[in-house]
């Protein structure tokens, strides 16, 4: 049960109040109603004004928090992030991606540590990496010296405050989530229907991809288990890119002949292209240690789930 690994809760106990931030998101909406499906307490952080009694108007760009937002809270998950691959890396969309992780965790991180939060989960990315190859990257593996790695190196460390004051802090080190509803996944299989579909660059990167079921599962578990640090919410199996498009292409029983050659990718997404041209083998050894079970380990089956429809 997800309030297992709660010592302050009797066992009878399986309600666990939960804040979450960032469930507007593509990852965050699956989770809430997930969370809320399995009978836990849930209150989500929102940049309007409150419309329920479950939600709590915060604003983390002014750096304003609620202090009731927090009080008797068991578990705080921050998905915060604009989105990686929504737009061209320009300047200004580089420091957005930055201010809008960094800001939300340390206001997070703080306000964890006057209110006794048991535990705070808080996002990051396999990009922490960098690019490398056919290395086999476990959570030991050191930093990146990428654009990205060096923005997750912050965004990891805005958790200190928590962590320093006792929380535990979990860092959630995603890969690609697949999903009907957001992420790749959408455009990459309308992509492939219409027969444009291909692999990207070399097609060698390796892409550490996740279901989103195996994601919010993999999160619910965080949150009662007895594990702390950096976590790669990644399935067992990571493949290459040429790979990923070939599962795909058959899934949707569609060729998939083209390349797209990386200086077309660097002219249309600007510094991010380097990401996509890259890759991390990232494995989760932190989640399999600790006896999670994947509902979708292999990448045939995933696909199958959310694109056959």
């Amino acid at each position: 049960m997800l309030a297992a690994g709660l010592s302050v809760r009797k066992p009878e106990e399986d309600t666990v109040r939960i804040v979450l931030a960032g469930s507007s998101g593509f990852i965050g909406g699956h989770l809430s109603r997930a969370l809320e499906a399995a009978g836990h307490t849930v209150t989500t952080l929102v940049r309007r004004p409150g419309r329920a009694a479950t939600e709590v108007a915060w604003d983390p760009d002014a750096g304003v928090l609620p202090s009731a937002a927090l009080d008797g809270a068991d578990v705080v998950i921050n998905l915060c992030g604009a989105g990686v691959g929504d737009r061209r890396w320009t300047a200004r969309r580089l420091e957005l991606l930055r201010s809008s992780r960094v800001d939300p965790t340390r206001l997070l991180a703080s306000g964890c540590a006057r209110h006794g939060v048991l535990a705070l989960l808080n996002a990051s990315a396999v990009g922490y990496y960098g690019d490398r190859g056919d290395e086999l990257l476990r959570e030991s593996a050191r930093a990146g010296a990428s654009t990205l790695a060096r923005l997750c190196v912050d965004w990891e460390a805005a958790t200190l405050p928590a962590s320093d004051a006792g929380t535990r802090v979990v860092l959630l080190r995603t890969g690609l989530v697949l999903g009907p509803d957001g992420g790749m996944l959408p455009l990459l299989a309308l992509l492939t229907r219409m027969f444009a579909g291909g692999r990207l660059g070399s097609g060698r990167q390796y892409w550490p991809w996740i279901s989103v079921a195996d994601h919010v599962a993999a999160v619910m578990f965080l949150c009662a288990a007895d594990v702390r640090g950096p976590v790669n919410l990644t399935a067992p199996n990571p493949v290459r890119n040429a790979e990923f498009t070939r599962e795909l292409g058959h899934v949707l029983r569609r060729p998939t002949p083209w390349a797209v050659p990386g200086f077309a990718l660097h002219a249309a997404l600007g510094g991010f292209a380097q990401e996509i041209l890259g890759g991390q083998r990232a494995v989760p050894a932190a989640l399999l240690a600790a006896g999670f079970s994947f509902l979708q380990p292999n990448l045939a089956t995933a696909l199958r789930a959310w694109t056959v429809r």
